[in-house]
């Protein structure tokens, strides 16, 4: 699959494209192009039909050196399919915000359940399952604060009670 988006990408123009630059601060600057492009009769015949659109996604990033004070570059292509024709602007949303679900479920449970000092050596999986479970029936409650919200319940388990499951 990668090779064949390769190929769209290197012999057709894109559908459309959009370019945005995030100065993040803390020592970064980035670049960032998203081109998508229409794949409709390029695929494999079992991918044919399922795929609307494909994209390359270029970060060029810019890294600022402490010690140095010198700037130095990175440079990223991604590649990404869809079953829905999204523009340029769109995809590029869209990746953006999976990234972001991503680093606020590890970031809650690596930071404030503690799962990377977990000393669990039998069936640790199903312990992740569980931070899962706790993070989601959280958020789902709307708690903004994770952390706040496991010291209030530990303080009173009858608040822990009150969640609704879905």
């Amino acid at each position: 699959m990668l090779a064949t988006l390769e190929d769209v990408v290197a012999t057709q123009p894109p559908a459309d494209h959009v370019t945005s630059v995030d100065p993040k601060g803390h020592g970064r600057h980035e670049t960032r192009t998203v081109e998508t492009y229409d794949v409709q009769g390029r695929l494999d015949a079992e991918w044919d039909g399922l795929i609307a659109r494909a994209a390359r996604v270029t970060r060029l990033t810019w890294h600022k050196d402490t010690k140095s004070g010198f700037w130095h570059a990175t440079e990223e292509v991604s590649f990404y399919a869809c079953q829905v024709a999204l523009g340029a602007e769109a995809f590029g949303a869209a990746v953006r915000s999976h990234w972001g679900i991503e680093n606020r479920s590890h970031y809650g449970r690596d930071v404030t359940f503690g799962e990377d000092k977990s000393r669990t050596r039998i069936k640790p999986a199903h312990f992740a399952r569980f931070r899962s479970f706790a993070l989601n029936i959280l958020r789902a409650n709307g708690v903004q604060n994770v952390a706040q919200e496991l010291y209030i319940n530990a303080l009173n388990f009858d608040n822990a009670l009150t969640y609704r499951a879905s």
